[in-house]
């Protein structure tokens, strides 16, 4: 399940992230890179711990913790402390999947990758390429947001972000761990709360809503594990 998150992220605290990036030092991204891809990538990233990492991580996952529609989606147990990179002209990420299991730098925290997330942090207008392409059961999807809007999808899916031509591509990425282990629950879940938010917004106080809402949280009390 692929979703799109729109605006995570406003004008100021976008301007913020850039303003953090333009001053940052930045360190090759196969730092945190996995064996195989290690391989594959080349981009830079900002230092784990740093000053800036820190200041941008707290913005974005207090941002997330106000998205009702990113809660929904991802069901989140536990956030990986987000991190920041950019492409510059002729950087690119071939295709690989992200590591089952991912732990901070400080080893403070250890979780298993169920959703990755990547929050676009410049407008497209700003470069050509960069775009993530994500594959699954029906195909190839690219994806390519305004800046303060987030892709999540599943971590175990084949990705890459082709070749910037022109400009500079800057973005954040992290890892959920999810309550629901399984996708396809955790699909039935985000399409069943979906249609409890249309039923509420377009027939308030409708009868079935109680029952249906009953329904949603016996699934999740069933198989959520905290």
């Amino acid at each position: 399940m692929i979703v799109h998150i729109p605006e995570v992220l406003d004008q100021e605290q976008l301007a913020r992230c850039r303003a953090a990036m333009d001053a940052a030092a930045w360190i090759d991204g196969r730092a945190t890179a996995g064996h195989q891809s290690a391989q594959v990538k080349d981009n830079l990233q900002l230092p784990e711990g740093g000053a800036e990492h820190r200041e941008l991580g707290a913005m974005v996952i207090r941002a997330l913790q106000r998205s009702p529609l990113f809660i929904s989606s991802v069901l989140p147990h536990t956030i990986f402390p987000p991190l920041f990179n950019r492409y510059n002209e002729g950087m690119a990420f071939g295709a690989h999947v992200d590591n089952a299991v991912r732990q901070s730098f400080d080893g403070a925290i250890r979780i298993r990758t169920d959703v990755s997330a990547t929050l676009f942090l410049n407008a497209p207008e700003e470069y050509d390429g960069g775009e993530l392409t994500v594959e699954d059961t029906y195909g190839s999807h690219s994806v390519k947001l305004p800046a303060g809007d987030l892709v999540v999808y599943p971590a175990d899916s084949l990705h890459r972000v082709t070749p910037i031509t022109r400009g500079a591509r800057l973005a954040s990425f992290f890892w959920i761990q999810s309550l629901v282990r399984d996708r396809t629950r955790r699909a039935l879940l985000f399409d069943l709360d979906a249609s409890i938010m249309r039923l509420t917004r377009d027939v308030p106080g409708h009868p079935a809503l109680v029952s249906l809402t009953a329904t949603y949280h016996n699934l999740l009390r069933q198989w959520a594990e905290t």
